[in-house]
């Protein structure tokens, strides 16, 4: 009896699995292999009848390309502005949302999170505007004070810091993350600090960035693997022509026009996996350094 009853758990708990299963299949591990196999041949999208094993020869055309070098120069250059961006915006914003003194906190923490609702396109579109050297507000702006405003999205050297100060349009995420992290802080540890006579100033950097380090460093592999796959914005704003001078050629960008631009797919497979190594090494770099300055409690550190 007690057989058949464990056998009849375990058979609804298949069939309860079965759909995740089968999506997992199809829609993931599947294309993934798919890909793999890709990797090794010349697949041309528009022509697949025509498919033959290359080996590693796309792999040691990705190790030689100097577009892949570009793209990952280009990349790099995002990720160390918009990074520590999408780290210190949201943590500032949720100190704001969390402070005791702020009013109407349910109103601004629906203002800071509203710009994630709108669709990347259309913000993309509205950035575009925003600017513009001739009509963007941001360059009339300077132009008001007597500063000549750059052409943001034109002059390769503000390419790529234009793109960064887009990309805090969708901070919000991060800011709901960190500010749930600051309410989980124990109030006790504020108090003790403050019959000891430290300062908001030392209560912030020696009580609340320890204690939230978990969650910030949660946000910084988030934003990193998020950085790695930039593409929408960059793409809407330039399309296929990857900025002047490519200098809004990432890595996503170049993976894009190999794949279905030139129909390159074999090619383009190879890219691909090339970001997933990349970005699984600097992720598991991520993992090891944070042994040495993330607290966990109840842990060694």
């Amino acid at each position: 009896m007690r057989s058949s009853l464990a056998r009849r758990e375990s058979t609804w708990g298949l069939l309860f699995l079965a759909p995740w299963l089968i999506g997992f299949v199809l829609f993931f591990a599947g294309p993934m292999l798919a890909s793999l196999g890709a990797s090794f041949t010349d697949l041309v999208l528009v022509r697949p009848e025509a498919t033959h094993f290359v080996g590693l020869e796309n792999w040691s055309r990705l190790i030689g390309d100097p577009l892949v070098r570009k793209s990952l120069l280009v990349t790099g250059n995002f990720l160390l502005i918009a990074v520590p961006i999408s780290l210190a915006l949201p943590l500032l914003m949720a100190v704001l949302l969390n402070s005791v003194h702020l009013v109407a906190k349910s109103l601004f923490r629906a203002l800071f999170f509203l710009p994630v609702l709108i669709p990347g396109v259309a913000a993309a579109v509205i950035w575009q505007g925003v600017l513009n050297i001739q009509t963007g507000w941001v360059d009339l702006a300077l132009r008001g004070v007597g500063l000549p405003g750059p052409d943001w999205l034109s002059q390769p050297q503000w390419v790529i810091p234009a793109l960064s100060l887009i990309s805090t349009w969708s901070v919000g995420n991060y800011m709901v993350i960190m500010l749930a992290g600051l309410q989980n802080v124990p109030s006790e540890l504020y108090d003790a600090a403050k019959v000891d006579g430290a300062n908001a100033f030392y209560r912030f950097f020696k009580i609340s960035i320890p204690m939230i380090s978990p969650v910030i460093f949660y946000n910084l592999v988030l934003a990193t693997i998020a950085a790695f796959q930039y593409f929408l914005t960059a793409y809407v704003i330039y399309q296929n022509t990857a900025g002047p001078n490519n200098s809004a050629l990432f890595y996503m960008m170049n993976l894009y026009k190999e794949g279905f631009v030139y129909y390159h797919m074999g090619y383009a497979s190879a890219l691909a996996w090339g970001l997933f190594i990349v970005g699984l090494a600097i992720t598991i770099g991520l993992f090891a350094s944070a042994r040495r300055w993330v607290y966990y409690a109840g842990g060694d550190r």
